[in-house]
């Protein structure tokens, strides 16, 4: 595999990507990544969102001491596949960062071949907040396959 690290990207670091590193980390990979999450758009750091944050755990997931982090020239490295949760959050890491190699910046979805964006739940009802756990963890077991099998077939 040619990636050592794995960015989760969406807008402010406290949700979707927080939820989807947290998931990420209780799948087991072949080939150990550094899985990490940033936000476009961090402006202090943050804890997580408590419905997010109320939800992993629920799942057994523990994100305990998590903060928000600014996405980062230095993030974008040529290891580091960033993932994001939205076309738009895409585009504008493309638009943002100079360095920034377009075939290493994936739309998660798309990445693995479902049709829909992963929604933002932010400002919603607990319930909106499982449905996006469910729908985040759909499609990371559809990553880990894909990254298990470029491991096997290396």
């Amino acid at each position: 595999m040619k990636y050592n690290k794995l960015i989760f990207v969406a807008q402010t670091g406290t949700c979707r990507e927080a939820m989807a590193a947290g998931i990420m980390g209780d799948f087991t990979l072949r080939h150990p990544l550094e899985i990490l999450s940033r936000g476009l758009v961090v402006q202090f750091q943050e804890p997580m969102n408590q419905k997010a944050e109320a939800v992993l755990i629920s799942n057994g997931i523990n994100m305990e001491n998590y903060v928000s982090q600014q996405l980062t020239e230095e993030d974008l490295t040529e290891d580091a596949l960033v993932i994001t949760m939205e076309e738009i959050h895409r585009e504008r890491i493309l638009e943002q960062f100079e360095n920034a190699i377009p075939e290493n910046i994936q739309v998660l979805t798309k990445y693995v071949g479902d049709e829909l964006e992963i929604l933002d739940p932010y400002g919603g009802a607990l319930p909106a907040y499982g449905l996006c756990y469910e729908t985040l963890r759909k499609s990371i077991k559809k990553l880990v396959k894909k990254f298990n099998n470029e491991e096997e077939g290396a």
